[in-house]
């Protein structure tokens, strides 16, 4: 039986945990993994995704990284082992699924990266690399809001990789951050299958006040 489309964003989702095993393969290793119902995807890696590992650009090497609606950590995961000199941040709103990421960062080797919920996160830190595939079905006033919250936390030289599915809104979303007054451009980096990845970083000319400088 297919999940209910909310319960993968709610704080505490109603469903029964029901946990499970799948074998995923992250950064070229095998990965045996826990996941459960009422997350995001629980019985394979997102194909969304999937594109972004395998078309997203390297991350820092080094500072403060950030995965948003991390779910059961797969691109938190991919972040640390790629970048294991930097700190990356796993954030959702789903407890079940921080659980869940934080058991599957232990499985995979990986202890650079801090799973929380969002206002667990510093109000200081700023990220030199942000990758999301954003939870688009909480409606677009509500994914407007997150984005609005991390996008603008980039320092001077990061940069932000998001996939979206084109029938989805990946063009109207693209628009939306070229239309706020944050001084960040989002372009089109790439089209893979049903995806596009866009890129966030801020523009040339813009000037910002100190307090968004890492």
């Amino acid at each position: 039986m297919s999940e209910r489309p909310d319960h993968y964003f709610s704080a505490e989702p109603a469903t029964a945990e029901e946990r499970r095993r799948i074998r995923v393969r992250i950064e070229g290793r095998d990965l045996e993994l826990t996941t459960a119902r009422g997350v995001y995807s629980p019985d394979r890696l997102d194909p969304g995704t999937a594109v972004l590992l395998a078309r997203g650009p390297d991350p820092s090497p080094t500072g403060q990284l950030l995965d948003i609606g991390c779910g059961w950590g797969p691109l938190s995961i991919a972040l640390a082992l790629r970048s294991p000199a930097a700190h990356v941040w796993g954030v959702d709103v789903n407890r079940r699924a921080l659980q869940l990421a934080t058991l599957n960062a232990e499985a995979a080797g990986v202890d650079n990266v801090t799973f929380c919920e969002p206002d667990q996160v510093p109000e200081d830190v700023r990220f030199a690399t942000i990758w999301s595939n954003p939870p688009i079905h909480v409606g677009k006033a509500a994914l407007h809001e997150i984005l609005a919250r991390w996008l603008p936390r980039l320092t001077d030289d990061g940069v932000a990789h998001l996939v979206v599915q084109k029938h989805l809104g990946s063009d109207s979303l693209q628009k939306w951050v070229n239309s706020q007054d944050w001084g960040l451009t989002c372009t089109r980096l790439s089209s893979a299958r049903a995806f596009r990845i866009l890129e966030v970083r801020w523009s040339l000319d813009t000037t910002r006040a100190t307090t968004n400088h890492s």
